[in-house]
């Protein structure tokens, strides 16, 4: 009896809505801001509407200073840096071709076998023979 009032006043506390809310606060989930600019990286848009790094370092804030000037005074690295400040890949990096089908192939292949282990298993032992009347075709 004692068992039976302990889970029913179990099952009525884990399925409360009160317990919850307290738990998690009363704050509403905030969606997205679609309406502000965003960075992507995509082959078909080159120029995204804003750049990489929002906030730049001290080191980044004089190198856009020193961008102002002559560009022939400009090293090759500091050239990289500018651009790597606006966009995040280059374009061989956009376009290298990903591993994501190794993993796409190898779950695949998985699933698969464990479903051909499954069907032979329950031919062999799960499923009765056929009738004589009922002929296979």
């Amino acid at each position: 009896m004692l068992a039976v009032r302990a889970f029913r006043l179990l099952g009525k506390r884990a399925f409360s809505t009160s317990v919850c809310v307290r738990a998690h606060g009363h704050e509403v989930a905030k969606t997205a801001d679609c309406t502000q600019p965003f960075y992507a990286d995509d082959f078909l848009h080159p120029l995204p509407e804003i750049p990489y790094v929002q906030e730049l370092s001290t080191q980044q804030k004089a190198l856009k200073e020193k961008e102002k000037g002559s560009w022939s005074a400009l090293s090759p690295e500091e050239k990289i840096e500018l651009y790597h400040i606006k966009f995040d890949k280059t374009f061989p990096e956009m376009n290298k071709i990903s591993n994501e089908w190794k993993t796409i192939f190898g779950v695949t292949a998985i699933i698969l076998g464990f479903n051909a282990f499954l069907f032979i298993w329950q031919k062999m032992y799960i499923l009765k023979p056929l009738p004589g009347t009922n002929v296979p075709l």
